[in-house]
């Protein structure tokens, strides 16, 4: 188990937001830093923190999303090959963001067409940059007893169930996970442990857990859940997103 540090982008600006208040228009801000994306990104290249991510919160095609791109990619020029991007991704902008400087690019409402999980959009993805360069966001949401994937920045339920099946069944075309419980993400009020659980049966590619994270007794349950096989990254509890967890106490992990 490692940390995986995050920068999370909304109209230009690195924030903290609740996951689950996003909509096209505004989103619940927990934090605004008056700092950029160039300097977490430093902050985490110095610490050699590897394998982070960068996402832009912004609904592709608007003005709003160009500036946060523009400002994700600043990070990318600070820490080439050291994070990963996520937000609006598709097969042919992925190469755009590789040859920026991402690492990998993330990748969650393209993988469906017509609400259904599409290989065809896998495969041209896995063409245009490599399995290798790939994460999937598989972030959900619980309905009734079971998870279900979330797209269009957790806005839309799929019908596409989030279990430790459907991570086998994907990991040919892919890297890493990364699962953001979207009903605890930025709310500070503890993780998802019913999903913990349910990532910890798989075996196979990376997985990177995000959501509720608030205390250190938090990431020692994570540990232990997961018999330390799950990543796990923190955003609004860190000091220097306006919480009280120590940034330098936590990268220990």
């Amino acid at each position: 188990m490692k940390f995986r540090p995050c920068i999370d982008i909304h109209n230009g600006k690195v924030k903290q937001i609740v996951g689950s208040s996003l909509t096209d228009d505004s989103a619940k801000e927990n934090f605004i830093s008056d700092k950029d994306s160039a300097f977490f990104a430093n902050l985490y290249k110095k610490n050699g923190l590897f394998g982070g991510h960068a996402i832009i919160l912004n609904k592709a095609g608007t003005l709003e999303y160009e500036a946060s791109k523009a400002e994700a990619i600043k990070a990318f020029k600070e820490f080439p090959m050291g994070l990963q991007i996520g937000g609006g991704i598709n097969d042919k902008n992925a190469p755009e963001f590789i040859e920026a400087g991402a690492s990998h690019v993330i990748v969650t409402s393209y993988l469906f067409e017509d609400g259904k999980l599409s290989e065809e959009r896998m495969d041209l993805l896995k063409d245009a940059v490599g399995k290798e360069r790939i994460v999937f966001d598989l972030s959900c949401k619980k309905v009734g007893e079971k998870y279900y994937v979330t797209t269009d920045r957790w806005q839309t339920v799929t019908d596409t169930v989030m279990d430790a099946d459907l991570l086998k069944k994907l990991e040919s075309y892919c890297d890493e996970y990364l699962i953001h419980a979207v009903d605890v993400e930025g709310k500070c009020n503890g993780p998802e442990t019913d999903i913990i659980k349910e990532l910890s049966k798989y075996d196979g590619n990376k997985v990177t857990y995000a959501g509720g994270i608030h205390s250190y007794e938090d990431i020692e349950l994570i540990n232990k859940a997961s018999d330390g096989k799950i990543d796990f990254t923190i955003g609004s509890a860190l000091d220097i997103f306006g919480g009280d967890l120590e940034f330098e106490r936590v990268i220990k992990y």
